[in-house]
């Protein structure tokens, strides 16, 4: 049996790993942390329970599949449930936009905003087909790694105007400065800035209304743990709290893996779900990298970075969402802060999560379970974040007391934080990105970290930083691009 190596064991590393365990491989998978996930960890402190990472399931349909692979019901595993509201957006004059449900309740929430923004609605709707219909069903599991790919679907991807932003294109459609915020926000949920992400990220507004917003019950820990159940019935070894440190080479061909133990263990192929610059300029030969892998890595424009505040309540909030988009007074301006001055401003905007919403056990009885994510500058803008984090902390409290949790600060159970300079160390995140690189047209398909690598023979690539992107419809569906990359062994 072929010996595979997957390094990290993030959704992208776990789908790959089965992936390659259904045709065939024996696969061993490598994750520098305690347990499965990536930056999908769960924090338990005093009785509360907070998911770290990803928290918003949409395209379930693409984790069942990882469980059909093996003949199997992803429901005998895990409680995966649909949301009523997908997201709740708070403006900072008090008014809110309910965004989720039927088609009907969608555009009551819009008309009572702004009724003539219906019709323009519908039009971003059709749109968004548009471009879910050949950026994710034709494109999202299809290889770019050589130019040919790109240059074939270029004709397809002009006339659907993709070099145009997420903000140009709701904004053609929308009138209110409102809705248009609302309706353009969803590339920071992949690390991208709305005003120069390419539009096809706008395939997430079809993505959503076709199949809804989920929750797995338990949190995104429990996803985790479902898929740990899954790998160890299927035989994927798994290795924790081991970090690989290098690819060792003789000319093209990685020849093994070696750990930080010291450890060196011969594999026939290997699959990284590091981050690519990571990997290529600190665990590849540099003698086996390309040069375009070499200037992705030195020039690619990151994602941003992101300040994670975890928090419990001694109270609830029943009147608060399960997913909070909390805007701040400025929207353009911020975010040219914070992805091109790369400095910390006194304003922000935050998405606010409370899964105690949908399931009660993420906290004691009578109070609630939080986390604040903030976008903010990633490290590459030097803000020092051992003195920077205590100091957001208050604003933010300060922020959610004098809106939509009044009495928070009286409450507060605990809280702690992460910074980029956790996500630098913890996750081997170059400056601290939280996303990878960020999602622009120049910086995808083609034009992205290839998952067929740009360098060894038998290296390949999953994750954020490949293509199709970020989130955890791109990262798993990056797994399945392998499928037309990497030849079946034997059945199992």
């Amino acid at each position: 049996m072929t010996n595979a190596a997957v390094i990290g064991g993030g959704f992208g590393g776990i789908a790959a790993a089965l992936r390659l365990r259904a045709k065939g491989y024996d696969v061993t998978v490598f994750d520098r942390c305690s347990r499965l996930g990536g930056r999908a960890q769960v924090f338990e402190k005093d009785g509360f329970k907070y998911d770290a990472g990803p928290t918003v399931i949409t395209a379930p349909q693409v984790l069942s599949e990882l469980f059909e692979l093996f003949g199997k019901e992803i429901s005998n595993y895990v409680d995966i449930v649909p949301l009523e509201t997908w997201y709740r957006f708070s403006f900072p004059d008090g008014d809110h936009f309910d965004y989720g449900g039927s088609p009907e309740k969608i555009k009551n929430e819009i008309r009572r905003i702004n009724p003539r923004d219906v019709s323009g609605y519908e039009a971003l709707y059709k749109d968004s087909e548009r471009l879910y219909r050949v950026g994710y069903e034709q494109l999202a599991n299809q290889p770019f790694h050589r130019l040919m790919d790109m240059l074939k679907i270029l004709p397809q991807m002009l006339r659907l105007r993709v070099y145009r932003s997420v903000w140009g294109l709701v904004s053609g459609h929308i009138q209110h400065d409102k809705l248009r915020q609302a309706f353009s926000v969803q590339p920071l949920l992949v690390g991208g800035n709305p005003f120069d992400t390419t539009c096809i990220y706008n395939l997430i507004h079809f993505l959503e209304r076709e199949f809804g917003v989920h929750f797995t019950m338990g949190g995104t820990g429990a996803l985790v743990d479902a898929f740990a159940k899954l790998m160890k019935e299927e035989g994927i070894s798994v290795r924790l709290n081991e970090t690989v440190i290098a690819l060792p080479t003789v000319g093209k061909t990685i020849q093994s893996v070696r750990t930080d133990n010291g450890e060196e263990i011969p594999f026939d192929l290997v699959i990284s779900n590091a981050d690519p610059a990571h990997l290529y300029d600190k665990m590849v030969d540099a003698k086996a990298v390309s040069r375009s892998a070499k200037l992705k890595t030195k020039y690619a424009s990151k994602s941003m970075g992101l300040f994670v505040l975890f928090f419990g309540t001694n109270m609830t909030y029943p009147d608060v969402e399960h997913h909070t988009i909390w805007l701040g007074k400025r929207y353009k301006e911020l975010l040219s802060d914070i992805f091109d001055r790369k400095v910390l401003a006194d304003d922000f905007s935050m998405y606010l999560h409370r899964p105690t919403a949908t399931d009660p056990s993420f906290a004691p009885e009578g109070c609630d379970s939080f986390y604040a994510l903030v976008p903010v500058p990633n490290m590459q803008g030097g803000i020092d974040w051992d003195d920077q984090g205590p100091r957001l902390t208050p604003r933010i409290f300060d922020a959610l007391n004098g809106s939509i949790l009044p009495g928070v600060k009286d409450n507060l159970a605990h809280s702690f934080f992460m910074t980029p300079s956790d996500f630098e160390s913890r996750y081997l995140s170059p400056a601290g990105a939280g996303f990878s690189i960020a999602p622009k047209f120049t910086q995808s398909a083609w034009f992205r970290f290839h998952n067929k690598a740009e360098g060894p023979d038998n290296l390949y690539i999953v994750g954020a930083g490949s293509h199709p992107g970020a989130g955890l419809p791109g990262v798993i569906s990056s797994a399945k691009v392998l499928d037309q990359l990497i030849p079946q062994v034997t059945a199992v």
